[in-house]
């Protein structure tokens, strides 16, 4: 008897999911549990574990392949390594891909570093086999698609393809290349010594998701960013009274992280415009604080997000933001955890930034970023002293945020980390 393995629920707002390796192959003993497959979807990684301890069966969706939840991915049989039992289910695979197909809710665009949503369409299995879904919106509008140029892996004609093929109607249907053309070529090419020494890879679906969304934000939103500094003298004298009490009582280091997340906490309460969207003709002021914090990983940003900021201490956002950090780097992080954030800070600093215009994490009308600490020579009471300095820039949506809110929202976070005793007294 086989078990079937099927792409699990990905999330709200996510569809769809490639298959980024599996870890077994056909044949090879498998134990309940076990991780079998990885899919990169435009938010995370995740894998899929075996239903069932036995054998791996015929696996039904390749690398780099798109599927929707639901799909079915290959099986489990029995240990015995009867490949009968497998047989099946290879029958039944199409259909369940059409049934899952025919009930898969449309795909909708997120936002954000780490809310984001993709426009890449499922892809077909070749030219002459094309995916269910292709296959019912050809069977549905009547479009050929050996008539199209598939923007697909290997040029193969992708759900996207269909539907826009379908928008243009059929008297505008896209040629389909010569058998034995080459595709289009992306870019001009090298010159052959300089093409020997490049290397050429796919990007991850984080990384176009990211290439994406930074780019919608900037065609979307009328950004513009503005800068103040800030003396870090008090809160780093703080932090070094008190780090080892701190860590030893609350079992996490004590950073600048939690006092940012309080400063800018204050700061949206004063300028709630920071704090708000646009969704269409409405402004939808957001009262309540859920902080996205940028964390940089070996396949990309993700922004995880603390809910409730408000509600928690600075030793509860510091738990949280080193939780998020390690799942972060171990690809642990879930979907849901990087859901409905209202405003987001990245810190550049960590990595020896100076100064930077972030972008932002749209549909939010806000992003901080914060800069490397390095001591400056300001004036005090009319003396040159050297003090811990650093750039804070406010990228800001200005069809929401006008020029004296988002200077009103900086100087409310300088002052709040210039005297850190506002943070505890609410002021």
């Amino acid at each position: 008897m086989a078990t079937d393995i099927l792409v699990p629920t990905l999330g709200e707002s996510v569809s769809e999911a490639t298959i980024g390796r599996w870890f077994k192959k056909p044949g090879d003993a498998v134990a309940a549990d076990e991780p079998l497959v990885e899919l990169e979807t435009d938010k995370v990684t995740l894998e899929v574990n075996a239903p069932a301890a036995g054998e791996l069966g015929e696996i039904l969706v390749k690398d780099g392949e798109t599927v929707e939840p639901g799909a079915l991915l290959g099986s489990i049989v029995e240990a015995s390594g009867d490949a009968k039992a497998a047989a099946p289910k290879k029958a039944e695979a199409p259909a369940a891909e059409t049934k899952q197909a025919e009930t898969a809710p449309a795909k909708e665009s997120s936002a954000g570093y780490g809310n984001h949503g993709d426009g890449a369409p499922a892809q077909s299995r070749d030219s002459g086999d094309h995916g269910p879904a292709v296959g019912k919106i050809a069977r549905e509008s009547g479009i050929d698609p050996a008539t199209l140029n598939g923007s697909g892996k290997d040029g193969r004609v992708t759900k996207g393809d269909m539907l826009e093929a379908k928008a243009k109607g059929p008297s505008a249907p896209t040629p389909a290349p010569a058998r034995d053309a080459k595709p289009a070529a992306p870019r001009a090419p090298s010159k052959p010594d300089d093409a020997a020494r490049e290397e050429r890879v796919r990007m991850t679906k984080l990384r176009q998701t990211i290439a994406r969304r930074l780019k919608d934000a900037q065609d979307t939103a009328a950004m513009l960013t503005t800068f103040n500094d800030v003396d870090m003298s008090a809160v780093m004298a703080m932090r070094s009274q008190y780090k080892d009490i701190f860590e030893k009582k609350h079992g996490t280091k004590l950073g600048f992280m939690g006092f940012f997340t309080k400063a800018v906490i204050g700061a949206l309460k004063d300028v709630p415009a920071v704090n708000a969207e646009i969704d269409g003709q409405d402004l939808v002021y957001k009262n309540y604080y859920h902080i996205g914090i940028a964390v940089g990983t070996d396949k990309g940003l993700v922004v995880p997000v603390v809910r409730d900021a408000d509600d928690l201490s600075i030793a509860g956002i510091e738990k949280k933001i080193a939780g998020f950090g390690k799942k972060a780097r171990d690809g642990k992080l879930s979907i849901e955890e990087m859901q409905g954030g209202t405003f987001t800070i990245t810190n550049g600093g960590i990595y020896g930034s100076l100064m930077s215009t972030p972008i932002l994490n749209a549909p939010q009308s806000g992003i901080l970023g914060m800069h490397r600490i390095e001591e400056r020579p300001v004036v005090r009471n009319g003396k040159i002293e050297a003090r811990p300095m650093m750039y804070l820039a406010l990228s800001y949506d200005h069809r929401i945020v006008d020029g004296k809110e988002a200077v009103t929202f900086l100087v409310r976070v300088k002052e709040a980390l210039e005297d850190p005793a506002r943070l505890v007294l609410d002021l």
